[in-house]
């Protein structure tokens, strides 16, 4: 592997890393209260069981992003980091997909169901969610391209 693709694919598993931690991190520290008929209700990440998987799918990228920047590109695990990377992006495919869906009905609400909209009662809440969301895409679309990248390297 060339100093060039060495250098491209840290940037890359960087900006991974730096994406994912950011995510991580807005999520475990976004939270709101609203007061509703004399009640107050707390909205945190950790009330909802999708947003749970978000954070420790992010966070699991996060520090596998790091371990595998101590790992030599000329070494014998190389394969092993292509198929891992395979499963890591997956997993942030499918994290930020349910977070997407459950930040929807949030947002939205679902009238066939009976779900009201909680965004307009707590927005700081949501506004982190949907920071963290993008964060998550980015982090899952950095994942995508340098498993591509690393295909066309390995075979070319």
């Amino acid at each position: 592997m060339t100093k060039t693709r060495r250098i491209f694919t840290l940037l890359l598993r960087l900006l991974a890393m730096g994406a994912t931690l950011a995510t991580t991190i807005i999520m475990v520290t976004s939270h709101d209260s609203a007061e509703v008929l004399n009640l107050t209700f707390e909205a945190k990440y950790s009330n909802e069981s999708t947003f749970k998987y978000f954070v420790i799918a992010e966070a699991v990228a996060s520090g596998y992003s790091l371990i595998v920047l101590f790992i030599s590109s000329k070494s014998l695990l190389r394969h092993l980091v292509m198929i891992l990377d395979v499963v890591i992006m997956t997993l942030l495919s499918s994290s930020v997909s349910a977070a997407m869906a459950i930040a929807h009905v949030g947002k939205k609400g679902n009238s066939h169901a009976g779900w009201l909209p909680i965004c307009g009662q707590v927005r700081k809440f949501c506004n982190q969610v949907t920071g963290a969301l993008i964060a998550g895409f980015i982090a899952a679309i950095i994942y995508l391209v340098l498993l591509l990248y690393t295909l066309h390297t390995l075979y070319m």
